[in-house]
């Protein structure tokens, strides 16, 4: 499942406040063919991932309904990895230092045939880098941005999600933010909508701010992903490879929809056959015209 529109929509939903203001009301289609789940699967809640596992390993209940895995794989499928990060004035010195370090620490972390994007947002949302292969074209993006302005975390979030799907292979994005939204167009349940229907797996780190980050929590909820509360972001760059070493661990589990209706909302759930074993995958998707 795909949200809807290439770059184009990025540049103009995202990028010119007056078509992004008439978003609020969108309403997302997606035709569902096949359903991709990304997977851990650990031996423990927070134990050592469990390696070696085929379609005939897992049981994906879809609405209840057992369904057939049609493919899993591992650490095959090449990655769009989007890295989205606060440049609000708040960001500014240390934390940017920071946050700059651990950008060029994920860089380098990645494979040859990955891809990596960078999207920024502040008062308004810009694009640092589109997907590329080029390293070192992400790298100059992240070391030239500057901090300033307002938080617009939920149209960054969802400029994210848009440019994480534009192209083939798996999407994952870091989101990293220290404050909470103050300057969005889009609202936060038509991002989360848009999640729903996405593929892309968000994880999130937030820097302590007055607020608990609740739609940070709810994104990475509801597309499998995770949220890092931390309270100094000198360790940003550890963590950054840490999800990235997360996410390569996990399954790309796939199956064609059978006995369930089209649309809506179909709850999600993903077993290991007889193995006692802890399964972290996003709790459902949206699929058809429903809001």
């Amino acid at each position: 499942m795909k949200t809807p529109g290439p770059i184009a929509l990025l540049a103009t939903m995202m990028l010119q406040p007056s078509a992004a203001g008439t978003a609020q009301n969108t309403v997302f289609s997606a035709k569902v063919e096949m359903v991709r789940v990304d997977a851990l699967v650990t031996e423990r809640e927070n134990g050592p991932a469990v390696v070696g596992l085929g379609p005939s390993d897992f049981e994906v209940y879809d609405n209840g309904v057992l369904q057939q895995v049609d493919l899993v794989s591992f650490d095959e499928v090449p990655l769009n990895v989007i890295l989205t990060l606060d440049m609000s004035d708040s960001v500014a010195g240390e934390r940017l230092d920071h946050l700059r370090t651990a950008g060029a620490a994920l860089i380098a972390a990645l494979k040859n045939e990955d891809q990596a994007g960078l999207v920024t947002f502040s008062q308004g949302v810009g694009l640092g880098a589109p997907l590329t292969h080029d390293a070192g074209r992400v790298e100059r993006a992240i070391e030239n941005a500057a901090a300033s302005g307002d938080t617009a975390l939920v149209d960054g979030t969802y400029a994210a999600i848009t440019l994480g799907e534009s192209d083939a292979g798996r999407a994952l994005i870091i989101v990293f933010s220290d404050g909470v939204d103050t300057a969005s167009w889009l609202s936060a349940d038509a991002v989360l909508t848009a999640a729903k229907r996405s593929d892309a797996v968000v994880y999130a780190v937030s820097a302590p701010s007055r607020l608990k980050p609740e739609f940070l929590r709810e994104v990475t909820s509801l597309t499998g992903g995770r949220l890092f509360e931390v309270e100094k972001t000198a360790a940003l760059g550890e963590i950054f490879v840490r999800v990235l070493e997360e996410f390569r661990r996990r399954y790309l589990v796939s199956y064609t929809p059978r006995g369930v209706e089209k649309g809506g909302w179909h709850r999600l759930e993903v077993r290991v056959k007889g193995r006692r074993s802890s399964v972290k995958a996003r709790p459902g998707y949206l699929a058809g015209n429903s809001p």
